[in-house]
């Protein structure tokens, strides 16, 4: 038995447990909760200045593994942040290990375990080069879109578990889907010029004199405000949309929570604007960001379905032999 766990240990429990699929649901949500979690505390990293509160990697100084008490507040801070790598982890490893297990086997869902897997690893690694850098402004950037990357595949992967593996059938005609598709390219633009506001902003991630990225920030944010108005108006206009065509309740409700997330990450974004970016607000954008990129996959994903996959035959019987009476 040793010997069969060290060689395929998710075998090993697959072949011995099987997850209701409520159970691998809950496993998916969890994973999305976590990197939802982890994009807040790097966040807060970065606006309490703790971005060097341990100054390499991959250990917290040259004489400690952890954070000490001389690192005072910023070290706790960046240590704690690392160490939301491993609750992270976990979350992803049980999704990966319910996904393996389930019956019948999904393998969709299984490779979107790996997949997060993967840019946990990658995005632990550009951590550390950030902080090798000394935040440098664009892997500091790149270190934020690995992690949309993890909430990118959590989503996926949550949504998922919750279909069928059949094949997917569009629930809106095809004006509707490209403008969805469409309204995700600009989010996505929303989303990269918006690390450029930041990066170019005053919360460079450490009380010293950190390079901060080449960008004009009035102009930057002008381009970002313009951007997130074309995204409000596209999602406030495939909403009516759907309701003029009397959509599935469903893909309607998905457009309407992505419509009240951008309004209130729009009023976020003008206050914190006009109050010279206060940490608070900062980090709920951050937040209010990190959520509309949710709202915007599932709003994505829900114009189509995926049923159980059916046996196209029905099943072959034994033919029955009379009895001689």
């Amino acid at each position: 038995m040793l010997k069969e766990v060290v060689r395929n240990p998710l075998a090993f429990v697959a072949a011995r447990w099987t997850p209701r699929p409520g159970t691998v649901r809950r496993a998916a949500l969890a994973a999305l909760v976590m990197s939802v979690v982890i994009v807040v505390t790097g966040g807060a990293v970065r606006l309490t200045g703790s971005g060097l509160g341990c100054d390499t990697w991959p250990k917290c100084s040259d004489e400690s593994l952890v954070a000490t008490t001389e690192m005072g507040f910023h070290g706790a801070i960046e240590f704690g942040n690392r160490m939301m790598t491993y609750v992270v982890s976990a979350a992803v490893g049980w999704f990966i290990v319910a996904a393996r297990s389930a019956k019948p086997e999904r393998r969709s869902l299984t490779r979107l375990g790996w997949a997060q897997f993967w840019v946990v690893a990658a995005n632990g690694v550009v951590g550390g080069i950030t902080v090798l850098t000394e935040l440098n402004p664009f892997i500091v950037a790149g270190h934020f879109l690995a992690a949309t990357a993890l909430v990118t595949v959590t989503t996926l992967a949550w949504v998922r578990a919750r279909e069928g593996d059949g094949p997917p059938r569009p629930l809106v005609g095809p004006p509707l889907r490209r403008a969805v598709w469409g309204l995700t390219l600009a989010a996505a633009a929303l989303v990269i010029v918006g690390t450029g506001v930041t990066g170019s902003g005053k919360h460079a991630g450490d009380d010293s004199d950190i390079e901060r990225m080449p960008f004009d920030w009035e102009v930057i944010t002008r381009l970002h405000s313009a951007l997130a108005w074309l995204v409000v108006l596209g999602a406030v206009a495939i909403w009516l949309g759907l309701r003029v065509l009397d959509s599935p309740p469903a893909v309607v409700a998905r457009a309407r929570e992505l419509v009240i997330v951008l309004l209130a990450q729009g009023v976020i974004g003008y206050v914190q604007y006009f109050l010279d970016e206060p940490e608070v607000l900062v980090g709920a954008h951050l937040l209010g960001a990190t959520l509309m990129w949710i709202c915007m996959l599932r709003l994505l994903l829900a114009v189509r379905e995926r049923s159980d996959v059916q046996p196209t035959d029905p099943p072959a019987t034994a033919p029955t032999l009379a009895k001689a009476s």
